[in-house]
């Protein structure tokens, strides 16, 4: 099914991956800066604040590339794939990320890229930690997130059901949005589902 986007809508999710980019980077930039003030023979902090930045840089520009360029969409991407670039973008965070499908059949095309626009919907409704869990579901996955005053926004909501116009569409909002866009585009489904007790999910199929 062809989709079209407002040109404002791919803007914005633009400044948001740029967003997302600018803290490791401009961490990076601050421990060359302090490289050049003290000298070489003091390197020892800025060199592991650079070589920590650059990994986290890495991380996210993996995860975006899949889940946000034609990259996600290719038939040789794995679960496997999936999986190992969701758990580079989790470890060592507030989140913990548990993979627990195991279904042998192969995925539909656009269906890992909405796993990983998923898990980080999950991510931001989780504000005080907590945890992620990927598993099977009929025709597609399950994702349960856990956490204390889990909850997603009421503007992820109100995208993911493609309802708002591109100038009432905000940062956080955006990737929901686009979820929503390519769901219909690949003829699948994505859910939003919370109990108001530290359980949200969302289910792609």
């Amino acid at each position: 099914m062809a989709v079209t986007m407002d040109v404002a809508v791919v803007e914005l999710l633009c400044s948001r991956l740029c967003h997302d980019l600018v803290s490791p980077i401009g961490a990076i930039n601050n421990g060359i800066e302090l490289i050049e003030e003290t000298g070489p023979g003091d390197a020892g902090e800025a060199l592991d604040l650079i070589a920590d930045s650059a990994d986290a840089a890495a991380k996210r520009l993996k995860l975006f590339r899949l889940a946000f360029g034609a990259a996600g969409a290719q038939e040789t991407l794995s679960p496997a794939d999936a999986r190992a670039v969701l758990e580079g973008w989790f470890r060592s965070g507030r989140v913990a990320l548990h993979w627990a499908a195991t279904s042998p059949r192969p995925p539909a095309r656009g269906l890992l890229k909405l796993v990983m626009l998923a898990a980080l919907l999950l991510e931001e409704a989780l504000p005080r930690g907590g945890s992620i869990r990927v598993q099977d579901a009929e025709s597609g996955f399950l994702l349960l997130g856990e956490g204390s005053g889990a909850a997603f926004r009421p503007e992820v909501r109100v995208a993911l059901a493609d309802q708002p116009g591109a100038e009432e569409l905000t940062a956080r909002a955006v990737v929901s949005h686009f979820a929503a866009r390519l769901a219909t585009h690949y003829s699948l489904s994505v859910s939003l589902h919370e109990d108001g007790q530290g359980h949200v999910s969302v289910r792609i199929g």
